[in-house]
Parts: C-alpha cells; structure tokens; sequence
C-alpha cells in the first residue's frame, strides 16, 4: 500500500480523500492556490505545498506545479479527486512516466472515454446499448441532413469534446438543424478549442441513470448498482439518489450486467461511471466518467462500500477480493448538492461564512470543508457542501431528509437549501415522477 499519497484537488472531495488515506495509514500531501491557504483539507493534510495564484489554470490545473509538489514531497501516488486534471489523459500519463502512480483508470481508457465519438465507437463495440445517431463526427451540414432523415427529428447535436451542457443543441426541422449546427461548432471550439460534434436521436423525456462499476487489475469488475441523476438544471446535476425510483429489479439486474460486460471487454480499471438515458424500459449510453463521481456518497450509502478506498486499493495492486453477489443494497440514499449562489437567480454568492451549522443524527452525512469564519472564493465551482441521507425505504430517506435540511446553517452567504426544501416538498418529487426535464419545467421556469 501506499505510505504517502498528493490530492491533487481542494474543498470537499479533497477532504474526502484525506479521510480515506488517514483510516488506511496513509499520509496526505495537500496542494492548495493562495486563495486555498486557510482551507481544512490545508490543515488537515499531513504537508501542503502552494502550488500558485488564485486562478485554476495557475494552480490546481497547473500540471507541473503539481508534479513538482509530488516530487519534493516523496509522494507515491495522486489522487485527482474529480473536475480539473481528474479526466486529462495527458496529466495521467505525465504523471506514470515521472514515477508516481495516479490512482484511476488508465491514460489510454481516459482518452478513449473522454471523447464523446470514440467513447460512443467503444461502447457499441463493447455491446453497449447506445442512441441512434451519427456513427462518428458530423462534419457537414450535409452529413447532418442525412443523419436527421435516418433518425427522424428531433435531433440533437454534441460537441465531441464537451460536457455540462455546451456545444449542444436541439433541431426540431430540417429548418432548425443547419443553425443548431453550426451554433453548436461555435460554442463546442470556444469552449473546448475542438469543433467537432456529432448527432443522436432527441429523447423526449428520459431519466438519466448511471451505473458505478469498480475493476481491479486482475480481470474482476462488479457494479454498484445504479444512481438517479435526473434532477438537472442546464445540463448540470442538483440532487441523485440511489436507487431510482424508475427501476424494477429486472431492469436493475440487467443494465448492471451489461455494464460490468462492457468493462471487461476494454479491460477497464479502478472506479467508473457509465451514464444513459432511460425510456420506456429502454438504455441508451451517453458517455462514461472515467473518474470518482461527485455523487457516490449514495452508492456508499447503500453499499457501505468506501469508493475512495476501493480506488486505492485497486491502484496498489490488490483485488477487489469480493464478486457481484457479495455486493448488497440496503435502503435508500439522497444527495443533495449545497452550491453558494442566490436559490432562486442562481447568481454565485462567495464571501465569508457566518454561522455554520451541519446537521446530524441517524443516517445524516455532510460531505464539506466548510466551518465558521471560513471564505468561499469566486474562483472555483461553487459547490460547498452535499447533504446525504440515508433510510430503511425513500418515503424514510425523504423524511430524514427534510428534517436535515431544516437543521442545515450557513450563514453569510446565500445557499441553494432553501431550492431543495422546496423540492422536497414537491409531490412529483415524493412520488418519484420527474425527469431531465421535469425540474427546469416545473420549479424553475426555464
């Protein structure tokens, strides 16, 4: 096992693999910008190095500055947490050649995943179900024409490098499609510095549903089950819960197979997340996050599986020393994501947190690195803090659920909880009917 690992990240998720390393033994190295100094997963770690300024491409994106951290520190691993370098083929690469391991999938299988047309070439290739579309880019708009004839309107079109909304587009026509096209280039190389897209069939109203698969290196891969992810606005997720309400066993079984077949064809490795789209009885892959998720405090919730520490366990080399039927589901689990903006505009509200308040008690989890007096900078994501609840059955979960939110206090800034309150007294949310679509539609107008 390791003796010392660097969390190449900040906030919450930094922290969260900080307490993973410390109950295994392992010493932490936290990297941190100017703007980071003060933060717990800064206090916490056994080191910190400042690796630069406040902006991310200065620090936490600064690759060599990282690298270097590595060095001086004698780490023998990094942990890129998620978001920043945690998907960047390249980093993983520079990382295993500088002698460190980087513990996640492999250079090549982040490449592969991480652009959408390849990913989508891999996962038909691998018996994946996937949504009828363009076989790889799209790269006129006379080709878009003929894609659109075979899949019929609506059409949607990606941006091959992209994720969280941008360079996408939907055409409802043949007249929409030639501005859709061409609108989503511009946004895709803007955004990504690649034009490239591609085109699917539009879903009318799916649910988006993920798989959490763990691989080891020696050919064993079990799935986790699934998370409900549909709860969404602008393409970004606000709370996931797990299982879905829109499952039956069957259906549950029978995507967690596919999956787990699916990894072992790419010889995949560590901890993975494969997303779809769900429809009448029906999966479609969309793409596969190649990395921890933000939300798999709900898998661990009802797996009382440790991911973090299955992916360190993975990384050193052990098995995973257990198979699919030793994996056991109890109970239900919500995550809600705790963002510092105004709950109604969601305009970014940074500054310096008053009060603070977490809430607690039977099956109440706080994953945060926030305390009183500590300050939200306006450089990064403006998650501070997920809530996670867990009960015996979802009507118990939501239960405890409403009862922690109305515990949970931050004061001097401006929060998202009030928006998950009024969630969660929603009826269509208690009943679990709702979509991609259901949450922009229904609460927020959009």
């Amino acid at each position: 096992m390791f003796e010392k690992v660097l969390i190449a990240n900040r906030g919450e998720i930094a922290l969260r693999i900080h307490r993973a390393c410390r109950e295994m033994g392992i010493k932490t190295v936290a990297v941190h910008s100017t703007a980071d100094a003060a933060a717990m997963h800064v206090r916490l770690a056994d080191e910190a190095v400042c690796i630069g300024p406040p902006s991310a491409k200065d620090s936490y994106l600064n690759k060599a500055a990282i690298l270097s951290a590595a060095t001086i520190t004698g780490a023998d691993a990094i942990h890129p947490g998620y978001g920043f370098l945690s998907e960047n083929a390249d980093f993983a690469e520079m990382v295993e050649d500088h002698g460190f391991v980087f513990i996640g999938p492999s250079p090549a299988h982040i490449r592969l995943m991480g652009d959408k047309v390849t990913a989508k070439k891999a996962a038909i290739e691998s018996g994946l179900p996937v949504v009828p579309g363009s076989p790889g880019a799209v790269d006129s708009v006379e080709e878009a024409f003929e894609v659109a004839k075979e899949t019929g309107y609506p059409v949607l079109i990606k941006a091959s490098a992209g994720g969280g909304g941008r360079g996408m587009k939907v055409a409802n026509s043949e007249k929409e499609l030639e501005e859709a096209w061409r609108t989503a280039r511009s946004e895709a190389l803007a955004a990504f510095g690649n034009a490239e897209v591609y085109m699917e069939k539009y879903l009318g109203n799916p649910r988006h549903i993920e798989i959490q698969i763990l691989a080891d290196n020696h050919g064993n891969v079990v799935h986790l089950g699934e998370r409900d992810c549909s709860l969404q606005r602008r393409h970004q997720k606000v709370l996931e819960e797990a299982p879905s309400p829109a499952l039956n066993a069957a259906e549950r079984a029978r995507i967690g197979e596919v999956a787990c077949a699916a990894m072992r064809t790419l010889g995949y490795r560590n901890a993975g997340t494969i997303e779809f789209l769900y429809e009448n009885g029906e999966f479609f892959f969309i793409e596969m996050n190649t990395r921890l998720q933000v939300e798999h405090p709900i898998t661990e919730a009802i797996t009382g599986l440790d991911l973090v520490r299955e992916q360190l366990r993975i990384a050193a080399g052990a098995p995973l020393g257990y198979g699919q039927q030793d994996v056991h589901f109890t109970g239900h689990a919500i995550e809600c994501r705790i963002n510092a903006e105004n709950p109604e505009t969601f305009r970014p509200c940074p500054g310096t947190v008053g009060d603070y308040h977490p809430p607690g008690g039977l099956g109440v989890r706080v994953d945060s690195g926030l305390f009183a007096g500590a300050t939200v900078p306006p450089h990064y994501d403006s998650m501070i803090a997920k809530l996670i609840v867990h009960g015996n059955s979802r009507n118990e979960c939501l239960m405890r659920l409403r009862r922690a939110l109305g515990e949970f206090v931050v004061g001097g800034i401006e929060t998202t909880i009030p928006l998950h309150q009024r969630l969660v007294e929603n009826t269509d949310f208690q009943n679990g009917d709702y979509d991609i679509r259901w949450l922009e539609k229904t609460m927020l107008n959009l």
